[in-house]
């Protein structure tokens, strides 16, 4: 049940442990393990568990794992970050989001054993979100890492049945280190002694720092390339490892880096023994969506922008992509897209001012005919204006525009009256943007 008494406690709670340390990034251990020892370490209390980090495609892989599983009748926990539109979905107990009842309670507690604890918004969060998934019986718990990982709220857990690292680039610099081997040692920090290691594709400083790691604490190793293999072929793809050959039905989700996803997937539940048989791997493959990972919006307010010429209708994509690996996917899916269907292609853009924008937008030189920037209605968004001269730096011509739906109407005038037809616009940059943009074309 969600009443509105039990929401307005879950934002009164939420809204505390935001003003309590309203610094925006702090990490280290302590203490989260404090306020779960005063909880009864919960995070003890747990099903087995994939722990997944990196800098791309952390959601996705869990999105993948997660159908796969529920598709074989397994009951599964899933833990996510950020939200796109309601909190409740970063925890989801045995197949369901939480509800604001539940939320509510295990906040409270939170609330209660924090005491003098300075608890983060995301501690806190990760807190509830672990008495949650002890006091709910399930078979499986995914987890993902905030940020980092060796410092995350999350890496509590003591003994997950697979440590899974994504492909890992250049991202939060400012806590995680400048060069990517920096990363990859803070990434590599939830890898536990005598675990499994399950890793795709990697640049080799990466993969260096991870073998390391792994050696280090005798956790098996399992690498795209050398214990796991991946081809596409036709209308679907093939994984390979020491067990056998599996045919799989590729996924819904758009882009090459999504059979990439999907196949780490796959590797990670195979290496942590929880892989259900080949058909039910298909039909979870199939099945998978994730919101604003190129996602083709339907029917809506902001939709009905785009598609307002009938004989012609434009087509409107979103994705939180904001880091230059994701730009460099969008790019690539997108070419493969303008390859099969040519349209006009025009990108609204808003990012948050500790991102790299310049690097994020470069790759859609030559692809995207404009960008319209906004700001994201967030205090840490970069000003529309200061955005259009980094794409413009990027070799992109861009403008400034006061709103999405500003934007939208500008790129669908222009070239309506252009005789190129109507464009497909792509709105990128930002997943606290993607939030907006679902919420808004919902109203």
């Amino acid at each position: 049940m969600n009443t509105p008494a039990a929401k307005a406690e879950v934002e009164r709670l939420l809204t505390r442990f935001e003003n309590t340390n309203p610094a925006e990034i702090v990490l280290g251990l302590d203490r989260i393990e404090k306020a779960l020892g005063r909880l009864g370490d919960p995070h003890r209390n747990l099903p087995p568990t994939i722990h997944v980090a990196g800098t791309n495609g952390k959601g996705s892989t869990i999105a993948f794992m997660r159908t796969i599983l529920a598709a074989a009748g397994r009951r599964v926990h899933v833990y996510t970050s950020p939200h796109l539109v309601r909190f409740n979905e970063r925890v989801v107990l045995a197949g369901e989001q939480i509800s604001d009842e539940k939320l509510a309670s295990v906040l409270g507690r939170c609330e209660a054993a924090a005491g003098d604890l300075p608890l983060t918004y995301f501690e806190a969060a990760t807190a509830a979100a672990f008495l949650a998934f002890a006091e709910t019986p399930a078979d499986v718990l995914l987890l993902e890492t905030g940020l980092g990982g060796r410092l995350d709220a999350t890496n509590v857990v003591p003994d997950p049945r697979a440590c899974v690292i994504t492909p890992i680039g250049l991202d939060h610099q400012d806590w995680l280190g400048d060069s990517l081997a920096e990363i990859a040692f803070e990434k590599a920090g939830i890898i536990k002694q005598g675990s499994n290691l399950v890793t795709g594709a990697q640049r080799p400083e990466v993969l260096d720092v991870l073998r390391n790691r792994a050696l280090a604490l005798g956790a098996d190793q399992h690498l795209l390339g050398e214990d796991w293999q991946l081809v596409r072929e036709g209308g679907g793809f093939t994984y390979e490892d020491e067990h056998g050959l599996s045919d799989l039905k590729l996924p819904r989700l758009v882009g090459q880096h999504q059979i990439d996803n999907a196949g780490l997937a796959v590797a990670a539940l195979k290496k942590a023994g929880l892989a259900p048989d080949d058909d039910f791997i298909s039909m979870g493959i199939e099945a998978a969506e994730w919101p604003a990972r190129f996602q083709r919006l339907g029917h809506g307010k902001l939709t009905s922008i785009v598609t307002k010429h009938q004989g012609d209708p434009g087509e409107l994509w979103l994705d939180g992509g904001h880091n230059p690996h994701a730009g460099r996917a969008l790019a690539r899916t997108l070419a493969d897209l303008e390859e099969r269907s040519p349209r006009p292609l025009v990108l609204i853009v808003g990012i948050q001012k500790n991102k790299d924008a310049e690097e994020f937008l470069a790759p859609f030189e030559g692809l995207a005919s404009t960008v319209l920037t906004v700001k994201a209605e967030h205090a840490a968004a970069m000003d529309a204006g200061q955005l259009a001269e980094a794409a413009q730096r990027a070799g992109l011509p861009a403008k400034p525009m006061d709103s999405v739906e500003a934007a939208l109407t500008h790129a669908v005038e222009a070239f309506g009256k252009s005789g190129e037809g109507q464009p497909r616009v792509l709105i990128c940059g930002s997943l606290y943007l993607a939030g907006e943009v679902l919420q808004k074309n919902a109203e």
